[in-house]
């Protein structure tokens, strides 16, 4: 394996682009080219091609991780999903997480605290926020304790309410903000405090929930 050329320079997303004798083409962080000593007309054996492509794996799955928690909160176990979805080998994804983990850039409970203000600071209900901690693959056992002061809504809900629906709004207009208000993760029974408080029909509203 015989290295033809080497990029001097790194492109926008700070990769250094290796070309071989046989046309393949591999992108790589400066510490591995570092690392490896690697120049151009270089000649590597078997061996060391597979280390270099194992090392150029690993550091790909731990830059592509960072970019991710430097965009988002993601959890352990999102953060792993997302960069599988994204190409990584699944050993070094779970490398790479591990790796930012010991790095203290990775916290479940932090990112679950992060998700529950989100939704709180949104208006959204209590379903809303479990959803999203779901979706945010939280340990279901870290659910309860971020979860345990989530605030009443009501004043939100009324302030939602206020704000779509006026003296001549029909029922068709009433269900429709109860719909969406449902969509937002709120119990029938606030939304219905909600209706009273600004004293809508209640008639869409179930009973029972």
């Amino acid at each position: 394996m015989r290295i033809d050329s080497l990029k001097t320079t790194p492109d926008r997303a700070g990769r250094y682009w290796v070309t071989f004798d046989d046309g393949r083409k591999l992108p790589l962080y400066r510490q591995t080219v570092e690392d490896f000593g690697l120049y151009a007309g270089q000649e590597l054996t078997e061996a060391e091609g597979e280390r270099l492509l194992n090392a150029a794996g690993k550091m790909s799955a731990k830059m592509r991780a960072v970019r991710i928690v430097s965009a988002a909160s993601v959890s352990k176990k999102d953060l792993q999903e997302r960069l599988v979805r994204k190409g990584e080998d699944p050993d070094q994804a779970r490398e790479a997480v591990a790796w930012m983990e010991e790095l203290n850039l990775l916290d479940d409970r932090k990112t679950a605290e992060q998700v529950v203000y989100g939704c709180i600071s949104k208006g959204y209900g209590l379903q809303r926020a479990k959803q999203a901690l779901y979706e945010k693959r939280i340990p279901k056992e870290l659910w309860d304790e971020v979860l345990a002061d989530y605030p009443d809504q009501l004043e939100k809900i009324v302030a939602f309410l206020r704000a779509r629906l006026d003296e001549n709004a029909d029922d068709r207009q009433v269900k429709r903000a109860v719909d969406a208000l449902l969509r937002r993760g709120h119990s029938y029974g606030n939304i219905r405090q909600g209706l009273n408080i600004i004293a809508r029909d209640l008639d869409e509203v179930p009973e029972d929930y």
